[in-house]
């Protein structure tokens, strides 16, 4: 019974603990008399986000919604970058409230404000940064350009409609071939399902056996990835290389002595060089002689280590 006990401690205390941390943990003096845990406890339910709602600023996680200069350190914070950011109410458009939220830019700790503009359905930065200019050419990126505000405004005049009515339709009427022949190509290639989902398993299967060849072909080598098949380039790269032999190495070493040497050192005329030279020669041919002589006899240890 005692083992039973202690073995169910530690469940009842993970369970106690797992209670006060989703704040389900009811103490032993509260009632429902005393309302909820948060009006027991004298808290918020949003904690420390709320400490500033009798300001009417509530501490939220703002998104930055572009690519940004920061004012303080002209460092850029990318679009996406989180922040702690206070959000309050500013003022209204008709019956849309603004929103303004101020952070601090992690660089530098500056503050940056940024409102929501309900008109352009878009935020405007009102200090500690400003916008980054990112120009693109339309052809390049391959979009669309979409009318400026005065286009917008041209729009509501009906001979402007007109007018541009009038050229949509050429424009339609000349790329109408051009539709046509991709919408025929469409079909003759989704025309047949069966032929199409039965070249696809065909050549998921070849695929399948290439790497089955290229990964055993790798095993018998002893190697531990799979190696592609060659292509010309690895064979030109290949053949471009040249691994130096021993005999080129030695004889550029001894190239790059005697270009280093001097011309004239075999030419000393200083009697001092040749006395040394000959007193060398001298003491080689003494040594010989004695080792020569300690060999066959002729001296006595205690002499010669005299």
């Amino acid at each position: 019974m005692v083992s039973l006990t202690l073995s169910l401690l530690p469940l009842q205390d993970s369970s106690l603990a797992a209670a006060r941390a989703d704040n389900f943990y009811y103490p032993p003096e509260w009632s429902p008399k005393k309302g909820g845990l948060n009006k027991f406890h004298g808290q918020h339910a949003l904690r420390e986000r709320a400490r500033k709602l009798d300001q009417g600023i509530l501490v939220i996680r703002f998104e930055m919604p572009f690519n940004i200069w920061c004012g303080g350190c002209e460092s850029m914070i990318a679009k996406g970058v989180r922040f702690n950011a206070e959000k309050k109410q500013v003022g209204s458009y008709y019956s849309t409230k603004i929103w303004s939220f101020t952070m601090k830019s992690a660089c530098c700790k500056h503050e940056i404000v940024i409102q929501t503009d309900p008109k352009n359905c878009e935020y405007v930065i009102i200090s500690g940064a400003r916008k980054k200019i990112e120009e693109f050419d339309v052809e390049d990126a391959e979009t669309m350009l979409l009318p400026v505000d005065e286009e917008r405004s041209k729009l509501a005049d009906p001979f402007y409609r007109l007018e541009h009515q009038e050229e949509d339709i050429k424009k339609k009427k000349e790329a109408e071939p051009v539709l046509v022949r991709l919408q025929r190509v469409s079909d003759s290639r989704h025309s047949d399902d069966y032929a199409l989902n039965k070249s696809l398993r065909a050549k998921l299967r070849n695929q399948k056996k290439r790497v089955a060849e290229e990964e055993a072909a790798s095993r018998k080598m002893g190697l531990g990835i799979r190696l592609l098949p060659a292509s010309e380039d690895d064979a030109a790269a290949a053949r471009s290389v040249k691994f130096a032999h021993k005999f080129d190495k030695n004889r550029k070493d001894k190239r790059a002595l005697i270009n280093a040497a001097s011309i004239f050192s075999g030419y000393s005329g200083s009697s001092s060089s040749k006395r040394r030279v000959e007193l060398e020669s001298k003491r080689r041919k003494i040594n010989a002689a004695a080792a020569s002589n300690l060999l066959v006899g002729g001296f006595k240890p205690s002499s010669w280590s005299k």
